[in-house]
């Protein structure tokens, strides 16, 4: 038989009494623990919600400004969207906001806008990509083609040789649009206006594409 079922009603209160004393510091400080992590972890959730809260309504006063045309609001908001924490919402207005003052003319404003704009990957690259046409349509050739770097992708070898034919480079121009041509899918809408470059370019098409 087991010791414990010898031991009376009294003995085993008696021996979980000194148990807690012993250990009833321990147990308290593990729950308070607890307790605080879930409170903290509460917290800062409510914070978060907070800080996108003010994201998103932020958010909503560029897109106002946008489908008003007053850029220079769009503008305010964009800047206190990238100071804050939530760049998801930055990013989307901003790149609203530099087709829009593209479209306006403010090219200038454009560059501005889009070098102002943090993110990376695939997203960097389109970014880079909207930024050296820009630098190209206001007489930065040499820009353009420094940021496009080595890319081999079709949209950067494109604007590549656009930088190119810009700078009166027709021969290198060419080759830069045959590669982009190259790598297009010849099912690409745009694949009609790079072909449409190669031969003002001085080259030729086998098959120009049918346009659509």
């Amino acid at each position: 038989m087991a010791i414990d079922d010898l031991l009376d009603e009294h003995e085993q209160s008696e021996r979980v009494r000194s148990w807690l004393r012993k250990n009833g510091a321990s147990i308290i400080g593990g729950v308070a623990i607890a307790i605080g992590a879930i409170a903290g972890w509460q917290w800062w959730q409510q914070q978060q919600g907070g800080k996108l809260a003010t994201a998103n309504a932020e958010y909503q006063k560029a897109l106002v400004g946008l489908e008003q045309n007053k850029l220079d609001d769009a503008a305010k908001a964009v800047k206190a969207l990238e100071a804050g924490p939530s760049s998801i919402y930055g990013d989307l207005a901003a790149l609203q906001l530099a087709k829009a003052q593209v479209d306006a003319g403010k090219n200038e404003e454009a560059l501005a806008t889009l070098r102002g704009v943090k993110v990376e990957g695939d997203l960097q690259r389109v970014v880079d990509q909207r930024v050296a046409r820009l630098l190209v349509a206001t007489g930065k050739s040499d820009e353009a083609i420094k940021l496009l770097g080595s890319a081999t992708d079709s949209s950067s070898l494109e604007i590549h040789g656009d930088a190119l034919m810009a700078q009166g480079k027709r021969d290198e121009a060419r080759a830069q649009y045959e590669k982009a041509l190259k790598s297009l899918d010849v099912a690409a809408p745009q694949r009609r206006l790079l072909e449409t470059k190669v031969m003002d370019a001085g080259g030729t098409v086998a098959a120009p594409a049918e346009s659509v």
